[in-house]
């Protein structure tokens, strides 16, 4: 009877929602601010779901209309986000500037009372964001963060499948990435000393969450290391261990793969196993396992756009619904906390409780 049931529960999955959701008819203007590389995948995935771009905003005021000639030539374009903030037409703000101009912004976007999709990391400073989350409560208005990892099509199959009750209680996440990170050489991100652990694998302890229902670790233990030969300044080679009173994570990060590049995330529970994997975070597939049988799902999307669409998608689904977004920046500092303890202890050599250090390790 239980693997019967287990086999109509794989069934069913084929039908669960795992793709980003759109709001049934909330459809606010919407107001970027920040135009820079990444946002190409936040403006497409918009385009492509029929949200309302009404504003863009850069200090670069052509950088500012070249997207909206790319994606949304009727926007209004600003060079000074205060401008924005000043139309009352834009009911939500998209913020991807650079995390040291952020905070600001992000403050300001909440005084005028716009609902935020703050770019990820989220703040520099822990205590920083719950003032933030503070004056969001205080203005009655939604402070989401754009943990885009979450609508990747496989994470989301994996979760979904988790939700569904398939894999029973998780009690193993272990992600392991190798790829090649060195296109960052002579950009601004090789200035960032801990590249891999902060603003890449910033995604992969959000999903441990994800996976984990919430569940924070009990300790954190990274290091990191150098590719033989490397010429590039942050070391490209990273790995974390993730403590739980009833589970266990690990985090594997080889960032100067040249040949045979690989992706996979292994989630083992009281019932089942899932498993994706792929060349890269772009192309994956997922096989669950349980006392039924195996099944090998067909997923449609990629992580980039389709994850911008996810996260936007899930912040006017909130807002239309009026309820707590699923990527609340709340909810977010929990994420951040595991991230800053893995930065900590890479760089001590000595295992942290998350939560203990307060800021980005310099």
């Amino acid at each position: 009877m239980v693997g019967q049931q287990v086999v109509m529960s794989l069934q069913d999955l084929a039908s669960i929602q795992y793709q980003p959701s759109t709001p049934k008819a909330y459809r606010p203007a919407i107001g970027l601010v920040g135009c820079g590389g990444i946002t190409i995948e936040h403006l497409t995935a918009y385009r492509n779901a029929g949200f309302h771009v009404a504003a863009l905003c850069d200090v670069r005021l052509d950088q500012a209309k070249l997207r909206a000639s790319q994606f949304f030539p009727e926007a209004t374009v600003y060079s000074d986000f205060r401008e924005l903030l000043k139309n009352e037409t834009i009911e939500v703000v998209d913020i991807a500037t650079h995390p040291r101009d952020r905070v600001e912004i992000v403050r300001q976007a909440l005084l005028a009372r716009k609902h935020v999709l703050s770019q990820k990391p989220f703040v520099t400073n822990l205590d920083q964001g719950i003032v933030l989350v503070e004056l969001a409560e205080k203005m009655q208005v939604q402070l989401a963060v754009n943990q885009n990892g979450r609508w990747a099509p496989h994470f989301r199959y994996i979760h979904s499948a988790i939700q569904a009750g398939l894999l029973g209680e998780v009690f193993a996440v272990h992600l392991a990435c190798h790829w090649d990170h060195t296109w960052v050489r002579g950009t601004e991100f090789e200035k960032i000393r801990h590249l891999v652990l902060y603003d890449y694998a910033i995604h992969w302890f959000d999903v441990v969450r994800y996976f984990l229902n919430g569940r924070q670790p009990t300790s954190v233990f990274a290091s990191t290391a150098r590719v033989p030969g490397q010429d590039l300044a942050p070391n490209l080679l990273a790995q974390v261990h993730l403590t739980f009173d009833d589970a266990q994570a690990s985090l594997v990060f080889d960032a100067g793969v040249q040949f045979g590049q690989m992706d996979q995330s292994y989630v083992a529970g009281t019932l089942g196993t899932a498993i994706s994997t792929g060349t890269s975070i772009q192309s994956q597939q997922v096989e669950l396992s349980t006392m039924g049988g195996s099944w090998r799902p067909t997923l449609s999307g990629k992580w980039f756009p389709d994850g911008f669409h996810g996260t936007m998608g899930e912040l006017l689904c909130a807002i239309e619904e009026k309820r707590p977004s699923t990527i609340s920046a709340a909810d977010n500092l929990k994420s951040l906390e595991i991230c800053f303890a893995a930065l900590a202890s890479a760089d001590s050599g000595q295992p942290i409780l998350p939560g203990a250090v307060r800021e980005l390790p310099q």
